[in-house]
């Protein structure tokens, strides 16, 4: 698990330079303009740096696909991705806009693929996603290719290989085909020479030889076939915890998830819950929906927390003026058994209209469940500005994560209680079911047909 953007950024450039045959990157948004190590010695763009392996390497073959929306909606450039640009101005680069989906649905997934390397998560390739586990205010680094400065911003990235590798790859192969119409080859290199891992030396893996589950949306169009896995996955595993679930969200703003954890919190013996969520969500419609909406959904999970087991966070950085983190990670850990890190958020776009890739880890034995214990031990020690061993040792003391937060929550890096007053509507947001559909809109329907 690779957590925020300047740990993965500098991951995925090691793993490029070392690149022979397929470089593919599917995401909803995409900027080549971006330096994958701001601030380092080498200042090259993203963009000049995949021109560069393609010059020097004959077999290698870059892909990117963008939802063609990202255009209008995606913080990134647009007119490289409408007009084109000197970076993929080459015959063994290809770029894609995917407008195959529904209306106002959105290509979500955020993957590359290298070789024998996947990458899945929340981050992609554009502007205002690195930052540093510090989260620094004053971190000069974090400015986009016109200067201008940006907040600090926390995410997560899975890096595979093996078998996970390859199933993720299929899925990023199949939407390129169902795009462009060109089939690719499951692993392309010259004859008898052994599969390729690029897997770098700086990057120790947190699991071995473990087996993992990807789970997709796909929205039902133009006669597919619809796929909710994300969904299943998702209510099954909260349905099941036990202990402890902690979530890093987004939006926290799907009514049924909502549903299933004001359940486990009326139970006598039920899971603690903690989520960690944004301060404020941004933009008029996201203000309007996803954050009127969380603010509703948690009022009724405070209603139904009788046991005082649920806690919902903001990150911050204390300081003369408070610096606000914005959490864009898409994180599920149920007890020590389950983890999901991927491109889905907990809103119910996610669930059934936009494209989505998740990867998710279940413990089927005590060295992967403590594994899966380190994993959100080290989120919660950055969001505290403490380590992991003050975690653990705290932990070993209450067996309970809201009090470990409760005692060490007291630092410069600090967990707000999210600001949501007790007083107010439960129900949903009028104009959800537009802004925020769980199925394309029927309308879609009428402009879909031989499209």
């Amino acid at each position: 698990m690779l957590v925020d953007g300047a740990r993965y950024f500098a991951t995925l450039r090691s793993v490029l330079q070392q690149a022979r045959h397929s470089v593919m990157i599917l995401g909803w948004d995409f900027d080549a303009s971006i330096p994958l190590t701001p601030g380092g010695t080498e200042a090259e763009t993203l963009g000049d740096l995949l021109r560069s392996l393609v010059e020097e390497r004959p077999g290698l073959e870059v892909r990117v696909l963008v939802w063609n929306l990202a255009t209008l909606h995606g913080p990134g450039s647009t007119l490289p991705l409408v007009f084109g640009a000197d970076w993929h101005d080459h015959p063994r680069i290809q770029l894609h806009l995917d407008a195959r989906h529904p209306i106002y649905a959105a290509q979500h997934q955020k993957i590359v693929c290298v070789d024998s390397i996947a990458f899945v998560g929340g981050i992609d390739l554009t502007i205002e996603r690195w930052d540093t586990t510090s989260h620094a205010a004053d971190d000069d680094r974090r400015t986009n290719p016109d200067g201008s400065p940006y907040c600090p911003v926390h995410d997560l990235q899975w890096m595979m290989d093996g078998a996970a590798a390859r199933a993720v790859c299929a899925v990023a192969h199949d939407r390129w085909k169902l795009v462009t119409g060109e089939t690719l080859p499951a692993g392309p290199r010259a004859a008898g020479e052994p599969p390729h891992d690029p897997w770098p030396e700086m990057v120790r893996p947190d699991f071995v030889d473990v087996d993992l589950a990807v789970a997709r949306t796909v929205p039902l169009y133009n006669g597919g076939t619809e796929t909710r896995e994300i969904e299943a996955l998702t209510l099954d595993a909260l349905a099941e915890a036990q202990d402890r679930v902690y979530i890093e969200a987004q939006y926290f703003a799907e009514p049924r998830v909502a549903e299933t954890l004001a359940a486990q919190l009326r139970r006598s013996a039920g899971p603690e819950v903690v989520v960690v969520v944004s301060k404020a969500a941004r933009g008029y419609i996201e203000k309007w929906i996803m954050g009127n909406n969380r603010d509703r959904l948690v009022r009724r999970l405070r209603d139904a927390d009788h046991f005082d087991r649920l806690r919902v966070f903001c990150p911050v950085q204390q300081g003369p003026v408070p610096t606000r983190i914005l959490v864009h990670s898409k994180l599920m850990i149920v007890d020590d058994r389950f983890i999901k890190i991927g491109s889905s958020n907990l809103n119910r776009r996610s669930m059934g209209l936009d494209t989505e890739c998740d990867i998710a880890l279940e413990a089927t034995t005590p060295v992967v469940a403590r594994g899966i214990r380190q994993l959100r031990h080290r989120l919660v020690a950055e969001h505290l500005g403490r380590t992991v061993a003050e975690i653990d040792a705290a932990m070993d003391r209450h067996d309970s994560l809201v009090a470990v937060i409760d005692e060490l929550n007291d630092g410069s890096r600090m967990l707000q209680e999210l600001d949501c007053p007790r007083r107010g509507p439960r129900r949903l947001v009028l104009g959800t079911r537009l802004l925020d559909p769980l199925r394309p809109l029927p309308l879609s329907s009428l402009f879909s047909r031989g499209g």
